[in-house]
């Protein structure tokens, strides 16, 4: 799955408990409107109950439900732009300029983590999500 899509899965449960649901929820269904105008109603209920969802499980500290929920947006998010893979730039914009600046500090530091760039030219270059152990590999 595409890094920017599991990072805004993550971003938009995140967004769900803030203040600027609103906003995000209407910026949201807007991408899904371009692609399926007749089931934009029906996305947009389904952000709504997966926020119900999102607050009682933080009221509650279920991590598990919350996990849950984040799978199933990323799942929603990755056949929404194999649908219509020329909104992946309104889809970046969503997840820059909507979902990241809503987040608490730790939740922005943590979703913007997922994505990860390089660029080499010559010389070796390691990426990791975790600890890399071993020798390095020659240049």
């Amino acid at each position: 799955m595409d890094p920017m899509v599991m990072a805004a899965g993550t971003a938009l449960v995140g967004a769900m408990a803030t203040d600027a649901w609103g906003q995000i929820r209407e910026a949201a269904v807007a991408l899904w409107r371009r692609v399926s105008p007749e089931r934009a109603a029906a996305v947009g209920a389904e952000l709504e109950e997966f926020r119900s969802q999102v607050l009682q499980a933080r009221r509650e500290g279920d991590a598990d439900t919350e996990e849950a929920l984040i799978s199933a947006c990323r799942l929603s998010l990755h056949q929404l732009l194999r649908q219509d893979p020329a909104l992946y730039a309104e889809f970046r914009n969503l997840f820059e300029q909507h979902l990241v600046p809503a987040l608490s500090e730790g939740e922005r530091t943590a979703v913007q983590s997922i994505v990860q760039n390089a660029t080499v030219s010559g010389g070796v270059s390691i990426q990791a999500g975790r600890d890399v152990r071993g020798p390095l590999p020659p240049p």
